[in-house]
């Protein structure tokens, strides 16, 4: 029954799409309480209006990305690709190809990230291996790992077997794509303690450590979505701040990447996510 709804959301116009979840997300803003206040709460640390007007804009975005994943799952790739209106540093990609680099593509819950790692994907001339934490329910897991590993894309677990595999890659001369604002776990050794909007939040090490393998090119990127379904802006740009290896000063420099990024599309941002919470 999921994979029959997303595969009926994939085929609608995304105007309508975008318009559904707005309808949804608008009647969630009187139901989930418990998401509300920390979307407000994130927003207040952020140092962002955090009115219920603003709460209510970040929701909508949120709902809209949570529909757009059937899109990204079910949708043609050169469907996907006819939905992105503008590139913005793709020069940067075509710079690493030319000197043989792998590919370190990281990108925030922010956006339609999902969509945008699929338009790299197809644009690339080698698979993209996507760091991937299996959902609790096992009809979406199984729902998107058969969405993501269409076409190029591979995926690698969030543990020490997927991050061989994506060491691999990188030394082969691939791409790989990190969300490096996950919690992490602890008890794996991976996090460590360093300041998210001046607040001290648990952060994983994993990218700044990828960026450390030899021969390969380290880029930010976002999917911007347009208002009213008009489709998304693709922007890519290098890292702001160097990577040495120091797994502390590297997840700092990476977490101020983050943030920077959250500002130019504040409603965008996955606000309604625990970034600071205590495992």
């Amino acid at each position: 029954m999921l994979k029959l709804i997303f595969q009926l959301l994939a085929k609608l116009p995304l105007p309508v799409l975008h318009t559904l979840a707005t309808v949804l997300a608008n009647i969630g803003f009187y139901l989930i309480k418990r998401d509300k206040q920390r979307v407000r709460e994130n927003l207040r640390i952020a140092n962002l209006p955090y009115d219920d007007a603003m709460v209510k804009r970040v929701l909508q975005e949120t709902v809209k990305g949570g529909a757009e994943l059937a899109v990204a799952f079910y949708r043609q790739p050169e469907q996907i690709v006819s939905l992105f209106q503008e590139v913005h540093g793709w020069h940067y990609i075509e710079e690493a190809l030319a000197k043989k680099q792998g590919l370190l593509l990281i990108t925030p819950h922010l956006g339609s990230y999902d969509l945008a790692g699929r338009y790299i994907s197809e644009q690339l001339p080698f698979p993209l291996t996507a760091m991937y934490k299996p959902p609790k329910l096992k009809a979406m897991d199984d729902i998107m790992q058969e969405g993501r590993q269409r076409g190029k894309g591979r995926t690698a677990p969030t543990n020490l077997q997927g991050v061989k595999q994506v060491i691999k890659a990188l030394r082969q001369g691939e791409a790989t794509i990190v969300l490096p604002d996950h919690v992490p776990n602890p008890q794996e050794g991976e996090g460590v303690w360093v300041k998210f909007f001046n607040r001290d939040a648990l952060t994983m090490t994993l990218a700044g450590k990828l960026a450390q393998v030899k021969d390969v090119c380290t880029l930010f990127f976002v999917g911007e979505r347009l208002p009213k379904g008009k489709g998304f802006v693709l922007h890519i740009e290098p890292v702001s701040g160097s990577l040495n290896g120091d797994k502390t000063h590297d997840a700092q420099v990476i977490n101020n990447n983050v943030e920077s990024w959250i500002l130019r599309f504040p409603e965008q941002y996955l606000f309604a996510y625990n970034r600071y919470k205590k495992p």
